[in-house]
């Protein structure tokens, strides 16, 4: 028998001798059945004691499962025919406990707990493992059980709630209705060309498509300007400039409207500057589509640089070298060589900021006057006075088309061409320069954008040290003291701050989901990348939905797909964790798959022929060549996590409170100092969080680097040499 199959089998079987087979009243994560008396009651008791002592024989069946697949083995049966057998097995265990758990489960029977998940993950891998040995994959166990895994994952927390929350755009009064449908996404307030023939506005529809377009070629554009200035000039800041480059996404979304208020708004202080010297009436510009595009563009534009940034570092310096040998200018070998290598990462990089301009709330929510876009639409259906749920189910449709429509022009436009420059030889080192007009050109955009972002944070950071903003501008750190006190008595220290609970709680939370989105992306990636398998385009657009529609439609469709059993999350920190781990999950596998197309299939063909399976090479040859990646990964999913609003302002509750939607109610509750000092103590503990976490995974090296000036280039290995020396150890 495989080795990991045995471990499998154990599992199941001490998931029913010491687990709890249901869930406790405060969620997953809070251990009561810790403490409860063994054997314990129906609801603390293992899957064993539920059929020996409390006579639920209905679970014998799955108890006897492991024992009669180590039976089989025993039969020396060949693994074919084995194969067939733990598959039929597992397709029966799955389908039992299913309908035990939806079927024929009692009202009052509670959700499934740590038992029942975990002989349902091992049972998982039973089928995968019997897959495989029918031949599935090439008969590779450890790539039939990751496809089986996330198969599984995507399908159980993206595809079940966000298809629960959209058959509700098909329902009226109960009942199937494709009238409703059409009635309700194709309204005039949702595609009107009024603004077209000089009426006042345009549909939501057409204004969503157009920000999005705006903004994600906006955002593209400067986050290649930003990485070519990393990667091809010598910038003297450009460590500051890198960590300047992720203030606006480790900063809630409203912050950044509030902060171009201040500066633009009708009190703001350019408005007031620019009205005293031309005595003009200020005005209402920002609020509307250039204000919205503004906010996304200094939000989106960090996660651009930070998708390209590896893919301008992986273009091999001996094309561009190529190139000038043959008499190619720095513009040419630019324009004909290096971009069109970079198309992946252009691609992926527009895809994920036209994305995310179509479900942010946050800052349309603050900026966006009369300039209405689905995703505010969708918030105002369901917590307006309308309260038509259907409603937003059908706007949430029409962005859900969008996004297929980008997902499919963005594959077409990449098409199906290799850009792979990472080969394992060997080349100098050193990128070609760009053209000395078009590197002053960036340096002077990237510097002039960097001073904006300078200026916003420092009205950010200003607004926490003053009494009221506009009124009493005298300094004070009272702010701070509220949000963040700390006492010292007889009990010791205490933390008697406001907002000392939700930040502790956010930061766990946060700090539980960031690797599980990295871990989730680039095994996603390394999966579409490298393996083929069937319905692999279908499981990547599953990956991109939950992305795709407005984090409000996310939150509703969790509590619809998890407020009762056989999952019972609502209220609990496991579906905080779970919304961000499968929100995020989709910027950590757009990176891997623009990181790892540059990684030549000849790096996993040498570590396979010198003997390794596809778990020592994914783990000790690709993992290690994807480190850009993995940072993007875990700071974009990190940060994320703490700043994200729209989903969680319906997830959240008394016990675990985001910091996000504790500073929206310190911002309704007209506590702007407060939160603006909340704020900025989150920007700071996140800009910390995120220097850390690139110090730990560090850099990948693909080639030989002059650490000296004059210096000759110290040999290190290849790839393929760290390939060789990685499996002969």
């Amino acid at each position: 028998m495989d080795k990991s199959l045995r471990v499998w089998l154990l599992l199941a079987l001490l998931s029913s001798l010491l687990l709890p087979w249901h869930q406790q009243e405060a969620g997953l994560l809070a251990g009561e059945w810790l403490g409860a008396g063994w054997p314990g009651d129906r609801a603390t008791a293992t899957a064993a004691w539920q059929v020996l002592g409390l006579g639920r024989l209905e679970l014998l069946p799955l108890l006897l499962l492991p024992i009669v697949a180590g039976l089989l083995d025993m039969a020396r049966l060949a693994r074919p025919a084995l194969g067939t057998v733990l598959m039929a097995l597992a397709v029966a265990a799955l389908a039992w406990l299913g309908w035990l758990s939806w079927g024929a489960a009692p009202a009052d029977q509670p959700g499934l707990g740590w038992g029942a998940l975990l002989y349902a993950i091992c049972t998982l891998f039973m089928l995968s493992t019997g897959a495989a040995w029918r031949g599935a994959c090439r008969g590779d166990v450890f790539v039939c059980g990751v496809i089986a895994l996330l198969v599984a994952l995507v399908g159980l927390f993206v595809m079940f709630p966000v298809l629960r929350v959209l058959v509700g755009a098909f329902e009226q009064d109960g009942a199937f209705s494709l009238a409703a449908l059409w009635s309700r996404t194709t309204d005039a307030r949702v595609w009107s060309l009024a603004c077209v023939a000089g009426g006042q506005r345009c549909g939501v529809a057409w204004n969503t498509l157009f920000l999005g377009l705006s903004t994600a070629a906006g955002a593209t554009l400067l986050g290649l300007a930003f990485a070519l200035v990393m990667t091809r000039t010598g910038f003297r800041f450009k460590k500051v400039l890198r960590a300047l480059t992720v203030l606006p996404i480790i900063t809630p979304p409203f912050v950044i409207g509030l902060a171009l208020i201040l500066l633009f708004g009708r009190s703001g202080v350019v408005t007031g500057w620019v009205s005293a010297w031309f005595d003009v009436a200020p005005g209402r510009g920002l609020y509307g589509f250039y204000g919205v595009w503004l906010a996304q563009l200094l939000s989106f534009t960090p996660i651009a640089f930070m998708v390209l940034i590896g893919v301008v570092e992986g273009v091999s310096p001996s094309v561009e070298e190529a190139s000038q040998t043959l008499g190619g200018s720095r513009w040419t070998t630019f324009w004909r060589v290096s971009l069109p290598l970079m198309r992946p990462g252009l691609a992926n990089a527009f895809l994920v900021a036209f994305i995310e301009s179509m479900a942010d709330f946050g800052n349309p929510m603050v900026l966006g006057g009369n300039f209405g876009v689905l995703s505010t639409e969708i918030y105002f259906a369901i917590v307006g006075a309308q309260n038509d749920a259907g409603r937003a189910a059908g706007l949430g449709l029409i962005l859900l088309c969008f996004a297929v429509a980008a997902f499919v022009a963005q594959r077409r436009w990449v098409g199906k061409k290799s850009y792979a420059t990472v080969t394992g030889k060997a080349d100098n080192g050193q990128h070609a320069g760009l053209d000395k007009r078009m590197s002053m050109a960036l340096a002077l955009l990237v510097s002039l954008w960097t001073a904006f972002t300078l200026v916003l944070y420092g009205m950010i950071l200003a607004g926490g040290f003053v009494h009221q903003w506009g009124r009493d501008n005298s300094f004070t750190l009272r702010h701070y003291s509220d949000a963040f006190g700390i006492s010292f008595g007889e009990q010791g220290l205490r933390w008697v701050g406001t907002a000392w609970d939700s930040l502790f709680t956010t930061l766990a939370i946060a700090g539980i989901s960031a690797p599980l989105t990295a871990a989730l992306g680039l095994l996603a990636a390394w999966l579409l990348v490298r393996q083929r398998f069937a319905g692999k385009a279908a499981f990547e657009f599953a990956t991109m939905l939950s992305f795709a529609i407005p984090g409000t439609v996310i939150g509703i469709s969790y509590i619809l797909a998890f407020n009762a059993a056989p999952i019972e999350l609502t209220g609990t920190g496991s579906i905080l964790v779970l919304c961000f781990v499968f929100r995020n999950m989709p910027v950590g596998l757009r990176g891997g798959v623009a990181a790892m197309s540059q990684l030549d299939g000849s790096l996993d063909e040498a570590s396979t022929m010198l003997g390794a399976n596809s778990f020592t090479t994914a783990r000790r040859v690709v993992l290690p060549l994807m480190r850009p990646a993995l940072t993007s990964a875990l700071v974009y999913s990190f940060v994320r996590s703490i700043t994200s609003i729209s989903a969680v302002i319906f997830l959240v509750s008394a016990k675990y409170n985001m910091a996000t939607a504790y500073i929206v109610g310190l911002v309704e509750n007209g506590q702007y100092g407060i939160a603006i000092a909340y704020a900025s103590a989150l920007i700071v503990v996140m800009l910390l969080c995120v220097l850390v976490a690139q110090k730990l995974v560090g850099q990948r090296r693909l080639r030989r680097v002059e650490r000296v000036q004059g210096a000759a280039p110290q040999a290190t290995p290849t790839p393929s040499e760290l390939v060789l020396k990685k499996v002969q150890s």
